[in-house]
């Protein structure tokens, strides 16, 4: 079993974060948690710490929101040793490359999602920062490198696009499959405790957290059977995404090194 980082994380202290639905109050008193929006893509980028070593890692950074994810770990004092995607994104370019500038972290993905980083990580290997880690869960069907994040101690999960809010991501292109995506929701997912809060990668509905409990029970589409999940999948028609001839040849090299003027400037 591979393990990333033997040190240690982030200092954000909060004691809650609040939903439509859920209230999450963390089960230690070191660890940091902050959930941050971007408008443009809809996208979640989090910020996970331990308040004891500082060091902190970035899930999902938006290229556009960087500075003010780095600031935020500079107001906090902490120390940013990774940056981890979820997946090849195709609707926004991942702010790790900008990131790694900054801040001097190393990058992570998973070793099957076509994409460059600095570490790749499989099935069961954990990512340690400080006294905490998230465990890597393999949930494959949106596109083959999808994973979902894992930390038991503090009994969250961030399931990047395989999960959504009342929802799912979509499967229609980059190696989408939706019999393999069924299956890594319900195997991996929904076989974690009821009471594990779920963070997606992204809302459209103004949603910031679930539970396995509430997907199990109101997911319209992956609480069908798997025939009708493949069917509802199959039937979509969604628009093709705006974003994807920029973004996916961005985020196969772990997103923009040399952020242009024009941007650099703006952010």
């Amino acid at each position: 079993m591979f393990e990333v980082g033997k040190n240690v994380f982030l200092m954000l202290r909060q004691s809650s974060l609040f939903s439509s639905h859920v209230r999450y109050i963390s089960a230690s008193s070191n660890f940091i948690f902050r959930q941050l929006f971007d408008n443009i893509s809809s996208t979640y980028t989090y910020l996970l710490g331990d308040a004891d070593s500082k060091e902190c890692i970035i899930i999902d950074p938006v290229l556009e929101r960087v500075k003010r994810d780095f600031q935020l770990t500079k107001d906090l004092n902490l120390n940013l040793i990774f940056v981890v995607n979820t997946h090849m994104h195709a609707d926004h370019i991942t702010g790790s490359g900008y990131l790694k500038c900054l801040a001097g972290c190393k990058s992570i993905i998973s070793r099957t999602s076509g994409a460059q980083a600095d570490i790749y990580v499989d099935e069961g290997d954990y990512i340690r920062f400080g006294s905490h880690k998230i465990k890597v869960l393999s949930t494959p069907g949106h596109t083959n490198g999808c994973c979902s994040f894992y930390c038991q101690e503090q009994e969250i999960a961030f399931t990047g696009d395989a999960l959504l809010i009342r929802g799912c991501g979509r499967t229609d292109f980059q190696e989408g499959n939706p019999v393999t995506l069924y299956h890594s929701v319900h195997n991996k997912i929904f076989s974690l405790p009821l009471n594990t809060l779920l963070y997606p990668a992204h809302d459209y509905n103004g949603m910031t957290v679930t539970s396995v409990q509430e997907e199990k029970q109101f997911n319209p589409r992956l609480g069908k059977t798997l025939e009708e999940f493949v069917h509802i999948m199959n039937n979509l028609n969604l628009n093709y995404p705006k974003q994807i001839d920029k973004a996916l040849p961005a985020n196969r090299v772990c997103g923009l090194h040399e952020v242009p003027k024009d941007l650099n400037n703006s952010l």
